[in-house]
């Protein structure tokens, strides 16, 4: 029989209990499972490469049209230093789920209050994330070599999404919107609000314009796929969070953290 203090510990080593730890990894466990199911219906057998390509021509298109092409100029400056392009890819591959799962585990486990607001946000702007993959497959810029784009992960670590290991993860055409772009925004929005810290709530703010910075200088992204994917964060912001609700009357109370 578990005595009342290993029991107390217990609560504070697992701050909603054991019960709800495991609901929590069965919810992500179910999303990488909605994942993998949209991919599949994604590809269509195949045929959505030529798909995506044509998509993605429309986006240099019309970048090209504003007189906006900048990636390649980003890329120019990556390059410069081989110590930035090794941060800027050790960045592109970690910030998607080591970063973003690192913290989620310490909302969870140091700021439980603010947890499930942090969550949900995350997996709703994922899931229309997933859906425009479906819809709108896009290539990223690192497939077009003609218009000057450079594959950066290829030609200096040799790591790509068609890698052994990383291939099944990865979706090579979904580009439109940058996830990586969202959640980076939501990461560093929602880690300024949990941290006490000056400069810890500086530096997480900076966090989504590296990442931006980084997924658009690598050849993975458009800065339209980066805007498409902030755009996404935003709208759901408000949906899952009170204190994002610009129509909130301004007699009305924040709802409290759940």
């Amino acid at each position: 029989m578990a005595t009342a203090g290993s029991s107390s510990s217990r609560d504070r080593i697992l701050p909603r209990g054991f019960g709800d730890l495991v609901f929590q990894i069965s919810l992500w466990i179910g999303f990488l499972l909605v994942y993998r199911l949209a991919r599949g219906i994604a590809d269509h057998g195949g045929a959505v490469t030529p798909v995506a390509k044509e998509n993605a021509r429309h986006v240099i298109a019309f970048e090209s049209h504003v007189d906006a092409l900048f990636e390649l100029s980003l890329q120019k400056a990556l390059i410069s230093s081989r110590y930035l392009v090794d941060v800027a890819a050790a960045t592109y591959w970690l910030s998607q789920f080591a970063v973003l799962g690192i913290a989620l585990l310490w909302v969870y486990f140091r700021q439980t209050e603010s947890f499930t607001r942090f969550r949900n946000w995350v997996m709703l702007a994922n899931v229309i994330g997933l859906v425009g993959y479906v819809l709108v497959p896009t290539a990223p810029p690192r497939m077009f070599p003609n218009f000057g784009f450079l594959d950066i992960e290829a030609l200096f670590s040799g790591l790509t999404t068609s890698s052994k290991g990383v291939s099944s993860l990865a979706n090579p055409y979904a580009a439109m919107p940058s996830l990586h772009a969202a959640d980076a925004l939501i990461v560093g929005i929602s880690m300024a609000f949990v941290c006490r810290r000056l400069w810890a709530k500086v530096l997480w703010l900076l966090w989504p314009p590296w990442v931006w910075f980084t997924v658009m200088a690598t050849g993975n992204h458009f800065w339209l796929d980066c805007l498409a994917g902030v755009l996404v964060a935003l709208l759901v912001a408000p949906v899952v969070d009170s204190r994002f609700r610009f129509w909130r009357r301004a007699n009305e109370p924040a709802a409290a953290p759940r």
